[in-house]
C-alpha cells in the first residue's frame, strides 16, 4: 500500500527487470551491436502490436517532438551498446554497478534542466553511489579488461542519465509506451545498417533469447521506468535504480555461477546502503510538508 500511487511500484518491477537483461550479455554469443539490434527490433515490434490494438495515437504533435524522440533512440543504441560492451569485457557485476553511476550525472544536470534546487542529501547521495563504484576497479590501466569494463559502463551510465532527464521532459506529453515504441523503433533502424556488413549466424535459442530480452526486460521495464518519472523525480529514480546491480548479481550467481569479488560485494552493499536510505527519506515526509505542497500547487 506504501507503493500505491507514487510510482515506486513500477520503478522497482521494471529495476529488477533491468537487473536480469545484463545476463544477456554473457548468455548470447553475440557482439553487442547485434544484440542490442535485436533487443530493439522485438521490442519495437512488441510496443507497436499494443500500440496498434489499443488504438493509441502515435504520430507527433509537431517535427520538433519527432527529432528529439529520433534522437532518444540514438542515445538509446549507444547506450545498450556500451552496456552489453562493459559486460563483455569484464563480468555482470561490474557491468551493473559502473552504470549505476548514472545518478551522480542525472544529480547535477536535472536541477540546470527542471530549475530545481539541488539540496545537499543529494549530493550526498550521489556521492556515496560514486564511492561504492571506485571500489570496484581494480587499477586504472586501461590495459586491464575490468578496467575497460569499468570505463564502458560508466558511458552507460552517462547516457542513461541523459535519457532518464529527456523522457522526464516528454513524458507528460506522450503516453511512456509511444515514447519507448520510437526509441526503440529508432535504434533498430541506425543499428540494422551496420549488420549488413557483419555476417550473422544466429541459432534459434539465440531468437528466443533475443525475444525474452526485447519484450520482457526492454519493452516492458521502459514502460514501467517511465511511467514512474511521472510521479517521482528522475533524480529519486536513478537512485533506486541502482538496485539493479544487486538484482543482477544475484541472477548471474545462481545462473551464470559468477561470484563477485570482495571489493565489487563492498561496493554493492555501499550503493545498497545508499538507496534504502535515500528511499525512505523520499518516501516518508512529513504530512504537514505533504499537506503545504498541495496547497502550493493549488
Amino acid at each position: 500500500m506504501i507503493l500505491k500511487g507514487h510510482g515506486m511500484l513500477e520503478i522497482h518491477i521494471a529495476v529488477l527487470l533491468f537487473g536480469l537483461s545484463g545476463l544477456f550479455g554473457k548468455l548470447l554469443p553475440l557482439p553487442p551491436l547485434v544484440i542490442v539490434c535485436g533487443r530493439t527490433l522485438f521490442a519495437s515490434l512488441a510496443l507497436g502490436v499494443i500500440l496498434y490494438s489499443s488504438k493509441t495515437q502515435i504520430r507527433t504533435k509537431s517535427t520538433q517532438d519527432l527529432v528529439v524522440l529520433a534522437l532518444l533512440g540514438a542515445i538509446l543504441a549507444v547506450h545498450w551498446i556500451t552496456f552489453f560492451q562493459s559486460i563483455q569485457m569484464s563480468t555482470v557485476a561490474v557491468g551493473l554497478l559502473t552504470f549505476s553511476t548514472f545518478p551522480l550525472f542525472v544529480t547535477f544536470m536535472e536541477p540546470y534542466f527542471f530549475r530545481e534546487k539541488l539540496f545537499v542529501f543529494d549530493m550526498f547521495v550521489a556521492g556515496a553511489v560514486l564511492m561504492g563504484v571506485i571500489l570496484i576497479v581494480p587499477s586504472f590501466d586501461f590495459n586491464n579488461h575490468v578496467t575497460q569494463g569499468v570505463f564502458w559502463g560508466i558511458m552507460s551510465g552517462f547516457t542513461f542519465a541523459v535519457l532518464s532527464i529527456l523522457n522526464r521532459k516528454y513524458v507528460s506529453t506522450y503516453p511512456s509506451m509511444v515514447i519507448v515504441f520510437y526509441q526503440n523503433l529508432v535504434a533498430t533502424i541506425i543499428l540494422i545498417p551496420f549488420l549488413l556488413y557483419k555476417p550473422l549466424d544466429l541459432q534459434p535459442s539465440d531468437y528466443v533469447l533475443l525475444a525474452i530480452l526485447g519484450v520482457f526486460c526492454t519493452a516492458l521495464a521502459h514502460v514501467l521506468f517511465i511511467q514512474s518519472l511521472v510521479k517521482i523525480k528522475a533524480q529519486l529514480a536513478s537512485v533506486i535504480a541502482s538496485l539493479e546491480p544487486v538484482y543482477g548479481i544475484i541472477f548471474a550467481f545462481v545462473i551464470l555461477g559468477e561470484v563477485p569479488a570482495l571489493r565489487t560485494i563492498v561496493g554493492g552493499f555501499i550503493i545498497l546502503g545508499t538507496i534504502i536510505l535515500a528511499t525512505w527519506k523520499k518516501t516518508h515526509k512529513p504530512a504537514n510538508v505533504k499537506s503545504q505542497m498541495s496547497v502550493n500547487k493549488r
